[in-house]
């Protein structure tokens, strides 16, 4: 085993600038999700991610229709007697948006220095092409591959996986594997190789308010009208306290606190205060202050303002008291919270405190709960072996703030855990302008996916 273990790395070592080449390609393909416009792109991507099953020698690739974007299925079950492996992944990608501040085109991979820049490179492209490229080493130097695979990935993960559940309902058998292997996490630094054990749930809303019947002249107006930004953004100053607490009714009420044991575990994170104060530049930390800051991002919820509009915002003035305003909010989930629960929250909260003087009107998007995945599983510790064979030290285990929807329906709806990892850093600009992938790590990540993988064929 060691010997394949070492010419497959080594072959890996060897097709650096060939799987960087066929990353730019994918990475190319403008997949947003939540644009309609990109539809053809989709199918595009979804496409092209087939293509590269076939040519590993995956014997069963699919393109399977949802009611959104479709989810490319792939099988091949030619080790008897070993696990399966479901391997998940997502094509598509957030908007670019705003344009103007990129460096380069978002959809035109550039190299600059150590890093791959693009939208998509980190999440979740590039992670999707580690496991990839490591299946391709494995193969290519020991002509088969030592664990079964099966792949579902999908193309509606970055507006919250709205077809999945149906879709893992509709093939709960075909779907059935020992567990499985989720790159769509990052590490906490590049010399720090990290697993995820933790993830947050979500759920989204936009609000929006609105008062006279049309924009009116602040001269004329102004003073006997309540603004309809001025209201929002009272009603949104209310929903923390000066310690950073949310103040939703009942928000609090089913998280589970931090045990002491898993205090500790926060504690010895190499994620202090300086550590987010340097990757944020912000000038101070905020929140609630009795956690240590990783707390705050991975095991408490939260409630965040991801966008405001209202009134005039061009070149110059227009003193205009605008007829309507609206907030695009989120709310980051922990184990127990129940996402309809929340929205309920949200709701109670607006009806006892938006003033007669408007009318608001909540719309609830998506929401997925928070999952925690079993970390003395064959295949977290088959990982923890491999990260530690290529970096050389032993991997963190962290919670992370982010969400991916699929871990807790996969938990729920096919009784299966996850191996949650991921090669990205925490400065890779995620969902933000000038997106980039660390290449120095993603190559790491390919051989320490290939090691992975003859660790759980030989477990």
């Amino acid at each position: 085993m060691t010997h394949s273990k070492q010419a497959a790395r080594e072959f890996a070592r060897q097709n650096r600038e060939q799987f960087l080449t066929q990353l730019k390609e994918f990475v190319s393909i403008p997949s947003v999700s939540t644009d309609p416009d990109c539809k053809p792109d989709m199918s595009r991507a979804a496409a092209w991610v087939a293509a590269q099953l076939k040519t590993l020698g995956i014997e069963k690739v699919d393109i399977l229709p949802t009611t959104g974007h479709p989810i490319v299925y792939g099988e091949w079950l030619g080790a008897p007697g070993k696990p399966t492996v479901l391997v998940y992944g997502h094509y598509d990608v957030q908007p670019a948006d705003p344009l103007e501040l990129w460096h380069s085109a978002p959809f035109s991979p550039e190299v600059r220095g150590e890093n791959l820049y693009g939208r998509g490179a980190s999440d979740m492209k590039g992670q999707v092409m580690a496991v990839l490229n490591a299946l391709r080493a494995v193969k290519e130097t020991s002509g088969s591959f030592p664990v079964n695979l099966k792949f579902l990935i999908e193309g509606e993960e970055e507006i919250g996986s709205p077809s999945l559940p149906k879709f893992l309902e509709q093939y709960r058998n075909q779907l059935q594997a020992d567990f499985c292997l989720n790159p769509d996490s990052g590490m906490i630094g590049a010399e720090h190789p990290t697993i995820t054990y933790g993830l947050r749930g979500i759920m989204t809303f936009e609000l929006r308010i609105s008062g006279p019947k049309s924009d009116l002249h602040s001269g004329i107006y102004g003073g006997v009208v309540h603004n309809p930004a001025v209201a929002l953004a009272e009603l949104i100053a209310g929903m923390h306290d000066a310690n950073g607490r949310v103040t939703l009714p009942g928000f609090y009420d089913d998280v589970v606190p931090i045990s002491e044991a898993e205090h500790a575990d926060f504690a010895r994170l190499p994620l202090d205060e300086a550590y987010y104060l340097a990757q944020t530049g912000v000038p101070a930390l905020w929140g609630e202050p009795e956690y240590l800051p990783d707390e705050r991002v991975g095991a408490r919820p939260t409630l965040e303002v991801n966008g405001l509009l209202s009134g005039f915002t061009g070149t110059g003035f227009k003193t205009v008291l605008p007829a309507q305003a609206m907030a695009k909010l989120s709310c980051r989930l922990v184990p127990n919270q129940n996402p309809a629960k929340i929205a309920a929250g949200l709701r109670q909260y607006l009806e006892q405190h938006a003033p007669p003087t408007i009318r608001w009107e909540l719309q609830a998007f998506g929401g997925s709960p928070a999952s925690i995945s079993d970390v003395n599983q064959p295949g977290v510790k088959a990982l923890s072996q491999a990260l530690e064979a290529v970096w050389g030290t032993r991997p963190f285990f962290k919670r992370e703030g982010g969400s991916v929807p699929v871990v807790a329906q996969m938990q729920s709806l096919l009784g299966i855990e996850s191996v949650i990892t991921g090669f990205g850093l925490p400065d890779d600009n995620l969902h933000a302008p000038n997106e980039k992938l660390h290449l120095p790590t993603w190559y790491r990540g390919i051989e320490a996916m290939v090691e992975f993988l003859f660790n759980i064929g030989h477990s």
